[in-house]
């Protein structure tokens, strides 16, 4: 149970990392709004594409298997955010980095299957809730505490800050 809220915890972190880095990321390459919110539409298709592969390797595999692959898979182009240089660059990072919202289906089938008919609803609902929380939890971290800490260290350099905050954010994971 307690698995599978975290490793969905995690993978929202993951997935949600560059959201409250967006504006600067926008600034430093000089990227367009609509080009901002290509790389967001091709991070969330990730998911949808990775959602219907995953339902068969549960079956298969069982959820621990591609739980562990898919956060593993996802953190590698996380790690990789503060090299990104162009428009394309952030959207194909977004894609492979969207492939973490996928673990949606393992937490949901693992939690299936370990309680009853009579309670599998309300642990679907913990653990989705808390999973998600992951994202509120980005936010804060990334946005508030990282963010404004580095660009500190890096005596108001914004560039430098969120490029090194993306690969902080990588650590934590």
């Amino acid at each position: 149970f307690h698995c599978s809220w975290l490793g969905f915890f995690i993978a929202f972190f993951i997935w949600f990392a560059i959201a409250p880095l967006l504006s600067e990321i926008k600034d430093t390459l000089g990227l367009t709004k609509q080009e901002v919110w290509t790389s967001s539409i091709v991070g969330v298709g990730g998911t949808i594409f990775m959602r219907f592969l995953l339902g068969p390797m549960c079956d298969k595999f069982g959820a621990r298997v591609p739980f562990a692959v898919i956060l593993c898979s996802a953190s590698i182009p996380t790690g990789l955010t503060g090299l990104v240089g162009s428009a394309t660059g952030l959207a194909i990072l977004r894609l492979f980095i969207g492939i973490a919202g996928g673990t949606f289906v393992m937490c949901q089938y693992w939690t299936s299957r370990m309680f009853t008919r009579e309670v599998v609803g309300t642990a679907n609902a913990l653990v989705g809730g808390w999973g998600n929380l992951g994202g509120g939890v980005t936010q804060l971290v990334m946005g508030s505490i990282l963010f404004p800490l580095f660009k500190v260290f890096y005596d108001d350099d914004a560039e430098k800050a969120w490029r090194t905050v993306s690969r902080s954010g990588w650590c934590c994971q």
